[in-house]
């Protein structure tokens, strides 16, 4: 068999780990030869491909990002998109193919499985907003980055008696925040799925600083208050309609200074949050991920996706997994909450 590997969306710790236990035990257990397709589904919407063998995935473990590139590239907005897709996996001689990737990326899996493709789907993405599944590798990177970030800013802002706003990732799921703000002693967070009152943030903080110390907030690029809208830095759509969110943590720490009279600075963390080298649980998940992916094509559970419950991968259908987002219940911010302030 030939199994077609690709990578969409955006890049994340743990893509790597993936590939490298799918290739690993595909060549190694069952035999199979792979292909590798190049920027998500503009490889094989393009025919873009590269060698994907063991000794392409010699090392790879520890890398961040991903060796096969990525793109937000939606093969259905391309016209006649998705029979070029078929009749190039056709011409390669591909047989399966093992999709890596989000809510975006996966969608695009589901339709092809829907039209005759064979594919099996891995979950990604460091927002954790994917259903049917736990964890997603690259969400705990993620949260360990910016709960270290948090830890540094903590003393800064003592030390010049500010509110610090970290900005942090997070579209319509505030995970990211959820998690690295409890885990930071952050001392509000704000988050998509509950808007929040600029005026009782305003409170929070000027009762921590009554208590001689700095708040810490910590927001998601999607948190709204209660009278407004998304942040957006430009309204143009991208391949998938998403707009590009930025600019939450700016709006914010102006409203606390002229409420408050406080000074207040930003700090977004952007990109840093899903560069460089996973951690320890993002390499294991991703590497049973990857282990399990190859089982389903073996087993031909075509329109699948490995996922993570309680602590067994097991296999969903790829329809539940992008039904719906993943996003916070209420009563885990409301646990958050004891803290704020």
């Amino acid at each position: 068999m030939r199994v077609g590997v690709l990578t969409g969306g955006g890049d994340c710790p743990g893509l790597n780990a993936v590939i490298r236990a799918v290739v690993r035990k595909g060549i190694g257990v069952y035999g199979y030869e792979f292909v590798g397709f190049r920027d998500g589904w503009k490889g094989p919407l393009e025919s873009h491909t590269m060698e994907l063998g063991i000794p392409e995935v010699r090392g790879i473990l520890p890398r961040g990002g991903t060796i096969l590139g990525s793109s937000r590239t939606n093969p259905f907005k391309v016209e006649g998109g998705v029979a070029r897709i078929r009749e190039n996996l056709y011409a390669l001689g591909v047989d399966a193919l093992i999709a890596i990737g989000g809510e975006d990326t996966l969608g695009v899996a589901t339709q092809l499985h829907l039209q005759g493709v064979n594919v099996v789907g891995v979950p990604k993405t460091i927002d954790n907003d994917l259903n049917a599944t736990d964890y997603t590798f690259g969400f705990d990177t993620a949260v360990n980055i910016a709960s270290e970030a948090i830890d540094r800013l903590h003393t800064t802002a003592e030390s010049h008696h500010r509110a610090l706003i970290v900005e942090v990732m997070g579209r319509h799921a505030g995970w990211i925040a959820l998690h690295s703000g409890l885990s930071g002693g952050a001392n509000v967070i704000l988050i998509p799925e509950q808007r929040f009152s600029l005026e009782r943030v305003c409170a929070y903080v000027e009762s921590r600083f009554q208590s001689h110390y700095a708040p810490i907030i910590v927001v998601a690029e999607g948190a709204q208050p209660e009278e407004g809208d998304m942040v957006t830095v430009q309204q143009d759509l991208d391949a998938f309609g998403h707009v590009r969110l930025g600019g939450i943590g700016e709006w914010l720490a102006k409203q606390i200074e002229a409420r408050t009279g406080k000074e207040a600075r930003t700090t977004v963390l952007g990109h840093i949050q899903r560069g460089g080298t996973p951690t320890a649980f993002d390499r294991v998940l991703a590497t049973r991920f990857g282990l399990h992916a190859i089982d389903a094509v073996k087993d031909g559970e075509w329109g699948k996706m490995v996922a993570l419950q309680g602590t067994d991968i097991v296999r969903v259908p790829l329809s539940e997994a992008t039904e719906k987002l993943k996003t916070v219940p209420i009563e885990f911010y409301n646990e958050a909450e004891v803290f704020f302030g």
